[in-house]
This record gives structure tokens, sequence and C-alpha cells, in this order.
């Protein structure tokens, strides 16, 4: 009788496709759900703001440690197993995780959720670019970018919705069922590439230890800096100087190794290394106003968690839209003419929401959100493909997982950035302003106070949307260095399949 998990050699690709994004959205949504959940959480749990801010930040810090594994791991367990294993890991995760009943336990619940999740992503976007002909690989990033970029501004309405009309519990339980069906499907349509070998070496677990070590203390600093007034702060000194002495010895070790755990030497095809610098760029505009902008909604326009999601969807539906239209003309459009319009798009409507004031209401926010969102789909779908089209198929893997981690780092960076320039420039208005203020004109000093207050911070954001446009604009030439060779991308791989 023939085993029903058993991988089907014919199995179709849109099943292979069902299955990955499954699991893909399911990672990158619960990378945002909770955040608008943490005041309920700590609320129920009796967890102090900086105790439950770690149901956030745990996820984060497993998740960029296991990405660059992605290649040794795939390679170590199989495809099939590897992908199944990290279902299962991140679907138990999400059952305790609604179980927990102190924020201790939560935080370890999501640390190995994040250990699941943080495999997904790469792995996904590994098994779509093998499965497509070459002719399709537009398409199959496109639909990959539809869970990476749109999930994110999903996440908040989700997670809004759910604790407004239920219990924070839910927004765990519901992988579950999910989890369940992707987890069953990827024993039976994943397939295990015969390319894909067995690592040479055992596990290497000084490497293991100094990339953890590095990525996990930089991940920190960047997280809880501006919270902790950045190098005032002993913890985050030290842990800078962990992150920048375990990586350049985690570098060094990986380029000197015969069978190293992460394999930097992907780095060597300009359009690869050219392509992550640019991540770094759009992973900065991404996750940075993912964060600047809900603040500004509840701060400035004082909207409530779940009317912020919503005023992030039409970004999020554009982005959509612009991705099948892209995954469309992908073969007839040069995808470096893509990429810059779609830089050039985002970066206008980063300008747009740098004049806006203190009156702003729902559709002044409405147009320049559908119009950044817009720009986003010409920006990722041709990036990915250009970035990992002359990445040998044996070092797809691992040259997925680096990607992935280049651009969450990317956005890290830009939060970290972002966050202090707010606090930085609220400070530098605040004191042009209140400087300027000679009598009440009739107002009471609390008033007067708040006044100034609102207005200092408008301007912080508004300073904040002009810098990210003027980044993107600035970094544009950039895209014009990517070597492309038409209908390159997926031919080794096309011929390795046979």
């Amino acid at each position: 009788m023939r085993n029903p998990f058993q991988h089907r050699e014919d199995a179709p690709v849109a099943l292979i496709t069902i299955t990955v994004m499954l699991g893909l959205i399911m990672a990158i949504i619960d990378t945002t759900i909770v955040n608008v959940a943490l005041n309920t959480i700590g609320g129920n749990l009796g967890a102090s703001v900086d105790e439950v801010s770690w149901v956030a930040t745990g996820y984060i810090l497993a998740n960029v440690c296991v990405m660059p594994l992605n290649g040794w791991l795939t390679a170590f367990l199989g495809r099939k197993r590897f992908y199944a294993a990290s279902l299962a890991i991140f679907t138990i995760a999400s059952f305790l995780c609604g179980t927990a009943t102190s924020i201790s336990q939560l935080v370890i619940y999501r640390v190995i959720q994040g250990i699941g999740g943080g495999a997904l992503q790469p792995t996904a976007q590994a098994i779509l670019f093998e499965t497509y002909p070459p002719e399709r690989r537009g398409n199959a990033m496109a639909i990959f970018g539809l869970g990476a970029m749109v999930g994110p501004a999903v996440g908040p309405t989700l997670g809004g919705y759910i604790v407004d009309n239920a219990s924070w519990p839910l927004i765990f339980f519901i992988n579950i069922p999910i989890g369940i069906v992707a987890f069953l499907m990827a024993l039976t349509f994943i397939p295990n590439p015969k390319f894909i070998e067995r690592p040479k070496a055992g596990i290497d677990w000084t490497g293991l230890g100094l990339l953890t070590a590095g990525l996990a203390s930089l991940q920190y600093v960047l997280e809880r800096g501006e919270h902790d007034d950045w190098f005032s702060s002993q913890t985050i000194l030290l842990l800078s100087v962990v992150a920048a002495v375990t990586l350049v010895v985690f570098v060094v070790k990986m380029i000197r190794d015969r069978h190293p755990l992460v394999q930097l030497r992907v780095f060597r095809l300009p359009s690869f290394t050219i392509g992550n610098i640019i991540g770094i760029i759009t992973g900065f505009g991404l996750f940075g106003t993912a964060l600047i902008l809900p603040l500004f909604f509840q701060t400035i326009l004082n909207l409530t968690a779940f009317d912020t999601g919503l005023a992030l969807l039409p970004g999020a539906l554009s982005t959509a839209l612009s991705m099948a239209i892209v995954g469309r003309i992908h073969n007839r459009v040069d995808p470096r003419a893509s990429i810059a319009f779609g830089m050039f798009i985002f970066a206008y409507s980063c300008w747009m929401l740098g004049n806006l004031n203190t009156n702003a209401g729902y559709w002044d926010v409405f147009w320049p959100r559908l119009i950044q969102g817009f720009g986003l789909g010409f920006i990722f779908v041709p990036l990915s493909t250009v970035s990992l089209g002359d990445v040998p198929v044996a070092e797809l893997a691992g040259a997925t997982g680096v990607y992935t981690l280049v651009r969450q780092l990317g956005g890290s960076f830009g939060i970290a950035i972002l966050t202090t320039l707010l606090v930085h420039q609220s400070a530098v208005a605040w004191n042009v302003l209140a400087s300027g203020v000679t009598q009440t004109h009739g107002y009471s000093i609390p008033v007067l106070t708040q006044m100034v207050a609102q207005q200092s911070t408008m301007i912080a954001y508004d300073y904040l949307f002009r810098l990210t446009a003027i980044i993107f604009v600035v970094a544009t030439p950039l895209v014009f260095f990517i070597r492309v060779k038409p209908h390159v991308a997926g031919a080794a791989l096309a011929v390795a399949a046979e």
C-alpha cells in the first residue's frame, strides 16, 4: 500500500505553492500580529511594558539566528524534513503560546516559535524559485512577495480585530489548524531535490556559537538601543562589542573553512551582493515605515489599533496589485527599470507623507499609502529574481537564508535609526517651538504644553518621512550596477533538475 505522505513526483506546482505559502504567511504575520496585543497581554499576565516587549523581541531574535543556517539545515535534514519540522515546531509553539500563564512562559514559547518561523520564509522562497520554470520565475517571486510584503500589514489589522472582539490567545491558536494542514501537505508534496547533498562535515559547534552570539547580540542592540539610551547602557555597550567581535571572527572562519556552516562565497556574485545592499535599503524603508506609520496614526491621528490596521491595508492591497502586474511583465521589461521605478514611487509617497500636519485625516494618508504599496511590488519581485538568478542551484537554499537575513537586519537598522531620530528630532523641535512661545494666547499652560508637544512630534515625523524618501532616491543608481542576463535566472535550475 502506498504511503499517503510519500512525496508525489508529479505534484502540481499549485499544490507546492499553496503548501509553502501557508507556512510563509503564518510566519510573516506572527512577526507583527502580537504588536497590537502587547498591552492586553501585559495586563492579563501582570507584566511590565519592558517585560511584555520581549514577546515580540524574543521571536525576532530566534528568527535572525535561524535564517542564515537555512542552507546547512536543508542539506543536513533534507528539504522535506526540514520544512515539515519547521512547521511542526511553529505550530506546537503556537499552541503553547496560547496556553501560557506567565510572561516568562510566553517569551520562552515565542522564542521556540521563532526558531520554526525563521526557517519558513527563506525555505519557501528557495522552494518556489526551484519549482517554477525559468519563464515563470517572476510569477513565483510575486506569489512569494504577497506573503512577505502584505503579511506585515495584515498582521496588525487581524491582531487588532481579535483583541477587540475575542481574547489574545486566539492570535496564536489560529495558527494550529493552518499549521497542521501545511505540515501534512509538506510531507505529501514538498520534493527532496537530488542536487542537495548532505554536509560532508559534522555540526560546527564553534561556528554555530559565534553566529548565535553575534546575531542575537546585534539584534538585541538594535531592538533595545533607543529604549536603553544606547551606549550609556553598559548592557548595550557590552553586547555591541560581543556582536562586533563574534561576527567578524565568524566571517573569517566561514571564509577559511572548507565546509562552512554558512556559505558566504555566494557574495562573489555581483548581482547577489548589490541586490543585498539594495535589500538593506528596502528593508530600512519597509520595516522602518511599518513602525513609524502606526505610531503616527495612533499618536497624531488618535486612531485605535484596529483602525490603524485598516489605515495600513490600502498599501497592502496595492502591493498585491503591483506584484501581479510585475509578475506578468517581468520577462518583457528590464528588471532594473522596474526596481528603479518602484524605488522612486516609494520615495515620492514618503515625501507626500512628509507634508502632513496635525489636522490630517484618513484620506490624507490613504493616497500616500496606496502609492507606497504600489511601489513596493515593483521593487520586491525583480530584486529577488535578479539577486538570486545567478546563484548556483546547490547554493540556493543558503543564499535565500542570507538574503532574507540581510533584509531583516536592514529593517532592524531602519527601526533603530528612525526611532532614535524620532526622539531626537522631537526634542529639537520642542526646544525651537517652546522658545518661541511668549504668551499663552488664552490657553492654559498644560494645554499649550500639549499643543507644542504634538507639533514637535509632527515635525519629527515629517522629517523621518522625508529622510526615508531621500535615502531611496540616493540609493536608486545602485540598481544599474546589477548585471542582468535575460532568462538566465532559472537556466541553471532547469538544467540541474533534468
